[in-house]
């Protein structure tokens, strides 16, 4: 069945909106037409060679959708459900998972090597991240999927399948921010505005949103941020004015820059946890002198995929949306199509809006 996708030909190269041929789901496969597709900087990171996957693929990895059809010996899902793809599913069966720390399991990104499509042409197409998902429909290992709990909006619930749960997971699996803390929250786009959201949840006291772009702000204070800076290479010294010279708990640094690390660690206070969200490339090099790091005392963790198990905290956030507590559409500021996307990449590039949804 033929169905169009954003095909990404080679590193470095646009986009391609195509037609291609997908399979019938084969054994422990599910097939899913999609409702929405959210546009991550991740997806971003994989078009300019920062994460190497093979290609051609069709990329997209924050999705949700409904069951049309599934392979042999499927049971745990059926044809009709609404269902949250999961990019990173866990094996259950190396080291990290042996640990608990699913998100690090070895072997979540097999799938990106299979074969998952053709172009009209024969030409085989990868899975970029495993799921996808910017197509109109996709065929996925069973365990890429998740149940959508009730009461959760399914063009909406597909925020959960990456932006929210990483946010989310950031502040309380990785920094676990405490009632009555103080936060700073590097970078507004769709994981920092998910990261600001997680924190009022939380319960921190003060929350600092911290963006490039003066025009984030409305975004972040409706996200939950109290205080909100522009940033400057002064953005450390504003924050320990606002924090009583102290400097914040807990630093979330959601961009992935050196600077941006470094601005975070120095905003964190003694003893403080620093929290590093965003994917960063190689040649971003951060320094820290022997002296300061026994001086301060700062914790700075690397915190993959939010350090959650989606199959464990999908159906908390779900809790949470039903409750009001966490506001997904807040995190959308540009509903497009599939041709759109490019566009999307380019104001990701200068730091516009927040979360771009394909909508199918």
């Amino acid at each position: 069945m033929a169905v169009r996708a954003a095909v990404l030909p080679a590193v470095g190269s646009p986009l391609e909106v195509t037609g291609i041929e997908l399979p019938e789901p084969g054994p422990g496969r599910v097939r899913v037409r999609l409702a929405a597709a959210g546009v991550c900087h991740s997806d971003l990171s994989l078009t300019n060679g920062t994460l190497r996957v093979p290609v051609p693929a069709v990329l997209g990895h924050e999705g949700a959708g409904t069951v049309v059809a599934v392979g042999e010996g499927v049971t745990r899902i059926a044809p009709g459900d609404a269902v949250v793809l999961n990019w990173a599913p866990s094996c259950g069966k190396c080291h990290a998972c042996s640990l608990g720390e699913v998100w690090l399991c070895a072997n979540a990104m097999n799938g990106a090597a299979d074969v998952h499509a053709r172009t009209s042409d024969g030409t085989e197409l990868h899975p970029g991240l495993n799921v996808a998902a910017f197509a109109e429909e996709t065929v996925v290992a069973a365990s890429c999927v998740l149940p959508l709990p009730d009461g959760v909006p399914l063009t909406d619930a597909a925020l959960l399948g990456c932006a929210v749960l990483t946010g989310y997971g950031a502040v309380h699996h990785a920094a676990k921010v405490r009632p009555g803390e103080t936060v700073a929250v590097f970078g507004a786009g769709g994981v920092g505005l998910a990261t600001l959201q997680a924190a009022r949840i939380a319960g921190a006291a003060r929350i600092v949103a911290v963006d490039v772009s003066p025009d984030k702000e409305e975004l972040a204070r409706r996200a939950g941020a109290t205080d909100f800076l522009t940033a400057t290479a002064d953005t450390p010294r504003e924050i320990r004015a606002l924090t009583g010279k102290q400097g914040v708990d807990v630093a979330v640094e959601c961009v992935g820059r050196a600077v941006t690390i470094r601005a975070a660690w120095e905003s964190t206070r003694r003893g403080g946890r620093t929290t590093v969200v965003g994917i960063g490339g190689k040649d971003e090099q951060v320094t820290f002198n022997a002296l300061e790091l026994f001086h301060w005392g700062r914790t700075l963790t690397g915190c993959v995929y939010g350090n959650a198990d989606p199959a464990r905290d999908l159906p908390v956030l779900a809790e949470h949306v039903r409750a009001g507590r966490l506001d997904l559409t807040t995190l959308v500021t540009d509903r497009i199509s599939l041709d759109d996307i490019p566009a999307a990449f380019e104001n990701m590039l200068a730091g516009k809006g927040g979360r771009a949804l394909v909508v199918f």
